[in-house]
């Protein structure tokens, strides 16, 4: 078996596990760093299937790790993209109260926006129309984000690759860890070229995402947690529809659920996107129809909802009121002419575009984690609950988590 040794593993090729390897680079440019992703490209999991959206920070409790990294990692984001030439479609965002009793909610989504460092402005229904002539505004006021900004995810992942392999960063791709020896710092890897190597590292970084608590979890950590995926499906505004949309537009939020609402969100290529579901998914990477089911982690993932049903843990009920049958067309319809009532079901056509959010739940408090959540064992790290805005946040995000973990190398 051959053996190899490196100071720096990650684990997981997503925007987490890029941007890690990224800020790890500028600060020790010396250091040997792989990354290991089971699948044979990047990209295949949430951060491809990612909406794009570079978010302002104006969901965000101040007090969050979300809040900490959010604004500032949009910003570095956005100067990345365009010093690499990557499109930014600046067309900003609106979030209009769907009911006239959500309109006091604007006031408190403000007040976290300007304490997190975020430009946001009231404003009222003539300047509402002015940026979304099709749009409704239940209570004729709405906020208004100018900096929120929309990339093409994978033209983002695949120029950090390039990046990365031209500083001397490591990819095994399609290459599964079959075994797992934290005191040593060791792992077993297969399918690596054809061949199972064991591989040494002086401290491993977990961002695996989806598979993120089950990774931990060999390394004796997050006992507590499991992850609850939830399918993010979306449609495209057909280009003949009789309406078009240059700024996206975001319903007021549940702030009690992690969810944000079915919303429209316009590309930097001219299509528009309605969406996404928050249905639940009955395997991590469920995607489409019986594909990727996981029959075990269903049944407890049924068992987990009925116990948040019966506690309503953050409001659960509501959600499953309001969001958890969307998957339904007529159900998503009807909450997208909450904002758009002029939205017909001929001017939504099928989009090939589905995500998992890799949602973490606590089973020791029955409810779903709402912020970034880090667990630090012997030499590694591990990043749970790297849901939205992890995109967005990502280079602040991989600083925030390298500060937090003190790691050796090999």
């Amino acid at each position: 078996m051959k053996n190899q040794s490196v100071d720096i593993a990650i684990l997981g090729g997503g925007m987490v596990g890029l941007t890690l390897a990224y800020q790890l680079k500028e600060r020790y440019s010396d250091l040997k760093i792989i990354i290991i992703d089971k699948e044979k490209e990047l990209g295949c999991h949430s951060s491809g299937r990612n909406s794009g959206v570079l978010h302002a920070g104006i969901y965000y409790p101040p007090a969050t790790l979300k809040a900490q990294v959010c604004v500032q990692g949009a910003r570095r984001l956005r100067a990345w993209c365009e010093s690499e030439s990557i499109q930014v479609f600046s067309c900003g965002k609106v979030i209009a109260p769907q009911a006239l009793e959500l309109d006091n909610q604007l006031e408190i989504l403000l007040e976290r926006g300007k304490s997190n460092g975020a430009r946001a402005q009231l404003i009222d229904e003539n300047e509402f129309h002015d940026l979304l002539p099709h749009g409704r505004t239940a209570s004729g006021r709405a906020l208004y984000s100018p900096d929120t900004c929309v990339v093409k995810p994978m033209l983002v992942l695949q120029c950090l690759e390039k990046r990365l392999r031209e500083r001397g960063v490591i990819f095994n791709l399609g290459c599964r860890v079959s075994s797992i020896f934290s005191n040593s710092r060791s792992l077993t890897l297969n399918k690596c070229s054809g061949a199972n190597h064991q591989l040494f590292y002086g401290h491993l970084f977990n961002a695996t995402g989806l598979q993120s608590d089950r990774v931990a979890q060999a390394f004796g950590l997050a006992e507590n947690y499991t992850m609850l995926p939830f399918k993010g499906m979306y449609w495209q505004l057909d280009p003949k529809a009789p309406f078009s949309f240059t700024t996206n537009l975001y319903p007021v939020p549940d702030l009690n659920v992690p969810f944000l609402g079915i919303h429209i969100t316009p590309s930097p290529d001219g299509t528009v996107s309605l969406g996404p579901t928050a249905i639940p998914a009955w395997g991590r990477e469920n995607y489409r129809g019986l594909k990727g089911v996981e029959p075990n982690m269903a049944a407890q993932f049924v068992g987990d909802l009925a116990s948040q049903w019966l506690r309503n843990a953050g409001g659960f009920r509501q959600y499953a009121k309001e969001q958890a049958f969307h998957g339904f067309k007529p159900l998503f319809l009807k909450a997208a002419q909450a904002l758009v009532p002029d939205l017909r079901s001929e001017h939504l056509i099928p989009s090939q575009k589905v995500g998992i959010r890799a949602q973490l739940y606590d089973r020791s408090s029955g409810a779903m984690v709402q912020d970034f959540c880090l667990e630090h064992g012997n030499s590694s790290t591990h990043i749970l609950n790297a849901i939205s805005p992890a995109f967005t946040a990502s280079f602040a995000l991989a600083d925030l988590i390298i500060d937090s973990s003190k790691f050796n190398t090999c």
